[in-house]
């Protein structure tokens, strides 16, 4: 099955990823990403959670959980939105299009801060099912690391989620499941001094 139409089943795992046209730049300026992180939680915060993050300057990484069809029903007020397993009234779907929005209410609001026209990312989004522990576990070190490319220390990072991971402020992340994943954060730190960024092939 082609990745980009691989459904978002429910309380599955995913890797959400995507990039610029012809990899241009969906980020210029610091309020930009923070902008793009406001529209994520408007549209998602109540389908899925947020495991990890990394937002480069033409693309952006999202490893997330899908909630369970009845938590989604329930926050967002529906009397039988999953009527069907495939179509307009599918879990599957559902979640999608709210990834859509998400992506189309901030490419709107870029357009018109930098005078421009038209789509800013490709379409569709792309999304990996993730099947293991460690697959997820790698998924996470290669999130985090994606900073590397710009030369700079992924530790420091302003725009992922790892700063968050080892700190003990407040967060909407999964902190404490990945936290019990890695087995503890001094062995989540040490992976990621370790584990050099892996060969995944994304794009």
């Amino acid at each position: 099955m082609n990745i980009t139409n691989e459904p978002l089943e429910p309380h599955s795992f995913y890797h959400i990823y995507n990039r610029g046209i012809n990899s241009v730049n969906i980020f210029k300026e610091e309020k930009n990403y923070h902008f793009f992180l406001e529209k994520f939680s408007k549209y998602l915060d109540n389908v899925c959670d947020v495991y990890a993050y990394c937002l480069m300057p033409n693309h952006f990484h999202f490893l997330i959980r899908i909630k369970a069809e009845d938590e989604i029903t329930k926050k967002e007020n529906f009397t039988s939105i999953f009527k069907n397993e495939f179509g307009l009234h599918s879990s599957s779907n559902y979640v999608s299009k709210q990834i859509g929005k998400c992506i189309s209410s901030y490419t709107q609001a870029f357009n018109k801060y930098d005078n421009r026209h038209g789509p800013l990312l490709e379409s569709p989004f792309k999304r990996k099912k993730i099947v293991s522990e460690e697959y997820l576990k790698r998924l996470i070190i290669y999130i985090h690391h994606n900073p590397k490319d710009l030369n700079t220390d992924f530790t420091n990072y302003k725009f992922s989620s790892y700063k968050a991971m080892v700190s003990k402020s407040k967060t909407k992340l999964q902190r404490d499941e990945i936290m019990t994943l890695f087995e503890g954060l001094e062995n989540f730190v040490y992976c990621h001094e370790i584990n050099l960024k892996e060969e995944f092939t994304c794009f």
